[in-house]
């Protein structure tokens, strides 16, 4: 009875002394340690070791609960409404040492629990030290930081901050010191915890941190505390730095100095995680976790950095496209960050947007498009050169570019350099690579296998890899079209206004450019802008044995008319644009002299005057005064030789005796009224101004020209020789259907295929515009189809 009795007063004993020997441990010796033995071995024979773990566990839960974390939170808030700072730091370095002081009992007694099981000790068994330090800490994480208040993140982010600060300048001390010096004795505030020098607390600030992520360290704390306020720190000042320094600013990289910039910061974070830190080794073994950590760090910071910086650039890409070759620098930088986001389908659908909001309108002219696209071509090739990007992105505005009239003429234009501000097209041409639109039909054909990279998913499929990467500029200019042709003929316009307008004979710049252009395009495609060329030095040559023939004549049969002729081939030039007007009788008779002189010269051969074309030079002698070397159009000359005949003549009259109507009439007179030649008098008569009292008197010759004819073209537009080539068509197509009834349109298309070869001096239709046209004339029942089959409504066969 009494043994039974004695034997719980042992075991209780025995629970007493290990637990206190766990929770309030004392100094061992030979005595006391005697004495945990022989309890732990009682309480193992009795089967009470294995709730000793439990017991601490739970015990280190209750306390945390009870008052641990109550006072943390309220020493955490202390001191009540003070604006201090210093004070605030100081109050959360102490909430964390008071934390530390609490629980380092608990954790000092797990570590002996855990080296008694690692032991085995009075037969004890369990997970060990690191086990049972690994599950107080998860409970210490559960209990104080499940929901914490949001003071603890607002402490945490203004002391890191703060200490952020205070490293930056003292990293910046060897560059900025003289600046410093500076504030200092101006008494201006320490850069690094702003405040007045005397008061400077930068040191004290950086031992705190110090402590502070040594004790976070110990409670394994250290990435839950400090993660969120480190991130957004470090975002907010990545954001601020961009901003300033790079927002508008295209022609500097700026990755060198943010990789500076960014060893500066991991300085800080090494000071953050400073306990981890200093776990290296010697032998390095150690320092493995430290370096890992900074490691992710680092590459959180550089991926927010160029996810950052591909944001801030893609808002200004079209700036950057429209500054180029200035803005490579930017473009560079973009493509280093580029590769490493996943942002390539927003900079497509941003560029996108910006083009059809800030180019592709009515407002913007054509040619500034054309540049823009052109800098475009280069600023996106240096961006991706897969040219994928400039594939998908620039498809607004070829699209856009196709509806604009005027596009093939301003591409020629900047092709032969006669556009004002454009070279890049003419320098371009001067490379002499052939266009490769129609060539390169297989993948990669010659190219080392060994050097094949896939195409990036968002690569349309209407192109090859080798094409895309291949097309220049040119190129990707005449594909708008998909056809050398349009342009080839746009050219030959071209050619044509600038021979018939400078009349010159000189052509050393156009030939140049045609040869030039054959070497793009091919030398049968240039024949006809050869030929015209020619025309220009045979006319030349013409010229000069005429006028040689005519001065070994008499004086008197010599043409009182000094005439020189450019002579044209009509079947190789565009179709020039047709009025029909009556010249006076002087410069009629010195016409067919002309002609009969080169029917002299040229047998067989004969000339068809074009009057409205040309210019002409002569004096206007008034009766005080004489207005000398006036070049005009030939239908001004032609109105003023009418008033050397007779001095007043209506409108009327001039009308009839020129053969043209009156309202062009009125048009042309209105040169010479502003030249105070002729004036307006009642009754619409128009009378020589022989005298003047506001007289306007020139040394130099001078060029008329009529606001109406600046810069005329004396060629039929495009869409006037488009008109005529399908009224040629729908001749030939009327005349097919009425000779066998009915045809699909293959068949057509096939027949006119045919008609082109033969040499009718027109252009091939494609198969979608020949249905186009179709469909219009069916529209128009001007033709019948059915299941496909076009025939003639009865009542025009």
């Amino acid at each position: 009875m009494n043994e039974a009795q004695s034997m719980p007063q042992g075991l209780s004993a025995a629970w007493d002394t290990v637990t206190s020997a766990l929770v309030c441990p004392v100094l061992p010796n030979a005595s006391t340690d005697e004495v945990l033995s022989q309890a732990l071995a009682l309480l193992g024979v009795h089967g009470l070791g294995q709730y000793v773990e439990g017991w601490l566990l739970e015990t280190l839960q209750v306390r945390l609960t009870t008052s641990v974390a109550p006072e943390f939170w309220t020493g955490l808030k202390q001191p009540e409404g003070e604006s201090q700072e210093r004070d605030r730091a100081k109050a959360l370095l102490e909430a964390f040492r008071n934390l530390l002081q609490e629980l380092q009992p608990f954790l000092d007694g797990l570590e002996r629990l855990g080296s008694w099981q690692d032991e085995s000790r009075g037969g004890l068994s369990g997970p060990g030290a690191r086990g049972l330090t690994e599950r107080a800490f998860s409970v210490i994480r559960a209990i104080l930081l499940f929901s914490p208040p949001p003071v603890l993140q607002e402490r945490v982010l203004e002391f890191y901050s703060r200490t952020f600060s205070v490293h930056m300048s003292q990293a910046g001390e060897a560059v900025e010191a003289e600046e410093g010096t500076a504030e200092h004795d101006e008494g201006g505030l320490c850069p690094g915890c702003a405040v007045l020098p005397h008061l400077c607390w930068c040191q004290v600030a950086l031992e705190q941190l110090q402590e502070l992520s040594h004790i976070l360290s110990t409670l394994q704390l250290l990435e839950r505390v400090s993660s969120e306020a480190v991130t957004s720190i470090l975002h907010q000042l990545i954001e601020q730095r961009m901003e300033q320094r790079c927002r508008g600013e295209y022609e500097s990289s700026f990755l060198t100095d943010f990789n500076d910039w960014l060893g500066q910061v991991l300085g800080w974070l090494s000071r953050v995680f400073a306990s981890k830190v200093e776990e290296v080794g010697s032998d390095g073994t150690r320092g493995q976790p430290a370096n890992a950590l900074l490691q992710r760090w680092h590459c959180h910071m550089h991926q927010f950095f160029c996810r950052i910086y591909v944001n801030m650039r893609i808002e200004e890409l079209f700036s950057i496209i429209r500054d180029f070759p200035e803005s490579i620098p930017a473009i560079e930088d973009l493509k280093f960050c580029l590769e490493r986001t996943n942002q390539r389908q927003q900079l497509l659908a941003s560029l996108k947007s910006a083009f059809e909001t800030r180019l592709l309108h009515p407002g913007v002219h054509t040619s500034d498009i054309i540049t823009v696209y052109i800098s475009a071509i280069k600023a996106l090739r240096e961006l991706d050169p897969s040219m994928v990007i400039l594939q998908v992105a620039c498809q607004p505005i070829r699209r856009y570019l196709r509806t604009r009239e005027d596009t093939v003429r301003q591409i020629v234009g900047s092709l032969t350099g006669d556009a004002e501000g454009c070279t890049d097209l003419a320098n371009e041409l001067s490379r002499a690579d052939p266009v490769t639109l129609e060539t390169q039909d297989s993948e990669d054909e010659g190219s080392d296998p060994e050097d094949w990279t896939p195409d990036p998913t968002d690569a349309l499929t209407d192109k090859t890899g080798s094409k895309r990467r291949s097309s220049d500029i040119i190129s990707l200019l005449v594909s708008i079209y998909g056809s050398k042709e349009i342009f080839i003929n746009e050219y030959k316009t071209v050619l044509a206004d600038r021979l018939l307008h400078q009349l010159n004979y000189n052509t050393a710049r156009e030939i140049r450019n045609v040869e030039l252009l054959k070497l793009r395009f091919g030398e049968s495609h240039m024949h006809y802008c050869e030929v015209m060329l020619k025309d220009v030095a045979d006319s030349r040559r013409i010229n000069a044995n005429i006028r040689e023939e005519e001065s070994r004549l008499p004086v008197e049969e010599q043409s009182t008319l000094p005439l020189s002729s450019m002579i044209i081939s009509s079947e190789f030039w565009p179709q020039l644009k047709e009025e029909k007007m009556e010249l006076p009788a002087v410069v009629s008779k010195a016409m067919e002299d002309y002609t009969h002189r080169f029917e002299k010269l040229k047998a067989m051969r004969t000339l068809r005057w074009k009057p409205h074309l040309g210019s002409v030079t002569l004096d206007v002698e008034l009766e005080d005064r004489t207005i000398a070397n006036l070049t005009v159009t030939p239908i001004h000359a032609a109105i003023i030789l009418h008033f050397q005949d007779k001095g007043t003549w209506t409108l009327e009259e001039l009308s009839s005796v020129l053969g043209v109507p009156q309202e062009m009439v009125r048009r042309k007179l209105a040169l010479w009224q502003q030249q105070g030649v002729l004036r307006e008098e009642a009754g619409g008569r128009y009378t020589v101004q022989e005298t003047s009292s506001c007289r306007e008197r020139s040394d130099r010759s001078v060029m008329l020209i009529d606001s109406d004819e600046e810069g005329d073209s004396n060629t039929a537009t495009q869409s006037e020789q488009r008109e005529e080539k399908l009224q040629l068509f729908w001749a030939y197509i009327q005349a097919m259907l009425t000779n066998l009834e009915s045809m699909t349109l293959e068949r057509i298309h096939s027949m006119l295929r045919m008609f082109v070869a033969a040499g009718s001096g027109v252009t091939e239709m494609d198969v979608n515009e020949l249905q186009a046209f179709l469909q219009k004339k069916v529209r128009a029942h001007q033709l019948i189809v059915s299941t496909g089959v076009y025939r003639l409504p009865k009542t025009t066969q």
